[in-house]
């Protein structure tokens, strides 16, 4: 398996990655942005999910493409992270021609981060700051674990993060992941070997392999606060496809999040992921190449999720030690 140049969501050309993060409140936001609209599709597998826009992203929708999309903590509070983005794009002349006007389309989806020990007791809610501060760092390079939508995300027993991968199939395409894991469950068997382990390429999260048992019954969870937990995505390729292509993709990559996080998809889980096309690549063979997106989706998705948490570096106040410093 290749991976390109970066092992991150930004080796699908054209597309770029902004962080913002305040330390103090334990939070931050992520963007998703690129110089042109890009088409995007949504899909919804927890059971207590908080987002901006998604109804627009179904396939019978007018707009078929957006401008952003934003990954946020902050739970309902953060839903305001991608008005922030799309005032930025708005003095850009960026978004939607309406008349005279322009309507950046910024979907975003919330991760639950108010229990993590940092100060929630703000004078004014700063994810509209964090929104704009994010797009404003958008880069094809950006770092992994305790930033952006990724700040203050836990799991049962470490810190979660901001996580990404990539993969170049053999057909050209490239796929990548963008991924902020605050879930439920864990992403460790026993503390030490990831979930996700059969995937791992090199040794992008230790390269420590397979667990020599796997357990029976669930692994540790956030028993005192179940309502707690999200895991949000963004799977995205250079492969044309439209907007019900793209909800496929996103649909195929949670097949990954289950594989690297155990139990997902739970009530109390927010988990969605968006898939995205930049449309770069037309497909030589429509029927085996979106079927290998599919797969490439899930197994970067999984990636990302081990690489966000093996990334985690400490803070004070932490409610749960970090991977890499237990």
């Amino acid at each position: 398996m290749q991976t390109g140049k970066r092992n991150l969501i930004t080796d699908v050309e054209g597309l770029l990655v902004g962080n913002a993060s305040d330390d103090g409140v334990k939070t931050g936001a992520t963007v998703l942005v690129s110089d042109t609209p890009f088409t995007a599709g949504v899909h919804v597998m927890g059971g207590a999910p908080g987002a901006r826009e998604s109804d627009l992203l179904a396939p019978d929708k007018t707009v078929q493409q957006v401008d952003a999309l934003v990954l946020s903590g902050g739970s309902a509070f953060g839903l305001d992270a991608p008005s922030g983005v799309a005032d930025a794009l708005r003095l850009q002349g960026r978004g939607f021609p309406v008349g005279d006007q322009t309507v950046p389309i910024v979907p975003g989806a919330i991760l639950f981060d108010l229990l993590n020990g940092g100060n929630k007791d703000w004078p004014e809610n700063p994810y509209k700051r964090l929104g704009a501060e994010a797009l404003g760092t958008s880069s094809d390079h950006f770092e992994l674990g305790t930033i952006g939508a990724g700040t203050g995300a836990t799991l049962a027993s470490f810190k979660g993060g901001l996580g990404s991968a990539s993969i170049v199939l053999p057909s050209g395409h490239t796929v990548g992941a963008l991924v902020a894991v605050n879930a439920l469950g864990d992403a460790t068997v026993d503390g030490a070997h990831f979930w996700a382990a059969p995937f791992e390429v090199g040794n992008e999260y230790g390269g420590f392999g397979v667990a020599p048992t796997y357990p029976a019954g669930l692994p540790p969870t956030k028993l005192a606060s179940h309502a707690a937990n999200t895991t949000i995505a963004i799977v995205a390729t250079d492969a044309t496809l439209d907007q019900s292509q793209c909800t496929r993709l996103a649909t195929a990559a949670h097949d990954g999040m289950a594989r690297a996080l155990v139990p997902s998809h739970t009530t109390t889980d927010r988990d969605l992921i968006y898939g995205v096309s930049t449309g770069a690549m037309p497909l030589a063979n429509p029927a085996e190449d979106t079927m290998w997106l599919g797969h490439a989706a899930a197994t970067c998705l999984a990636r990302a999720i081990a690489r966000a948490v093996f990334h985690a570096t400490p803070a004070d106040k932490d409610t749960v030690p970090s991977y890499a410093y237990q």
